[in-house]
């Protein structure tokens, strides 16, 4: 039986990675940002029951560190109820939801890589949306699995080869500790 896969954040670094390998695991309906606008609840609950999928696929998230400092109430929308909505409408229809995370729900105070069950202690204010957003999944109860990545990098976007570590990151430190993600290693079965 093929899958159907409902794939938000298309046209970014992991979205556009998950585009292109999705479809050999099943129909693929895939949104960017302008075709399904995260912040719009209506929108997110037609898209969920128009496509039925049996996996929810959120590569799509708010990820712009330093703006989501100005812009709290925009990135709590996008990286806390959005998911949390997209895990109570997959488990009214008995879907399982996959959600993208980040490693800064961590404060890069920890010398060695770290581990899923490290505590988590969100520094700014993304670190802490997206660390509420893996709450609000797990608190439905809907099957899931979080990928907590750490700087993403691939064909799209130039985030990590242009700008490198941020202020903040040489600030606190952290530069040295930092392992990028390829976003072709987020695709399913690659190991």
């Amino acid at each position: 039986m093929n899958s159907r896969i409902l794939l938000t954040g298309k046209t970014g670094q992991v979205g556009a990675e998950l585009l292109a390998l999705l479809p050999s695991f099943g129909e693929v309906a895939a949104f960017d940002r302008h075709e399904l606008d995260l912040s719009n609840p209506e929108q997110i609950r037609r898209a969920i029951r128009d496509v039925q999928p049996t996996i929810i696929v959120n590569a799509a998230a708010y990820t712009s560190v330093d703006q989501a400092e100005r812009e709290e109430k925009q990135a709590y929308i996008i990286n806390v109820e959005a998911p949390a909505l997209m895990a109570e409408e997959a488990k009214k229809i008995g879907a399982a939801l996959v959600h993208y995370s980040t490693d800064y729900v961590f404060d890069g105070s920890k010398n060695l890589p770290y581990e899923e069950t490290d505590h988590p202690s969100p520094i700014n204010v993304y670190g802490k949306t997206k660390l509420a957003g893996e709450e609000a999944i797990r608190a439905v109860g809907v099957p899931h699995l979080i990928f907590r990545t750490s700087w993403v990098y691939g064909t799209r976007g130039a985030e990590l080869l242009a700008y490198g570590p941020t202020a903040r990151d040489r600030a606190a430190g952290i530069e040295d500790r930092v392992r990028p993600t390829r976003g072709a290693d987020l695709e399913p079965g690659n190991r």
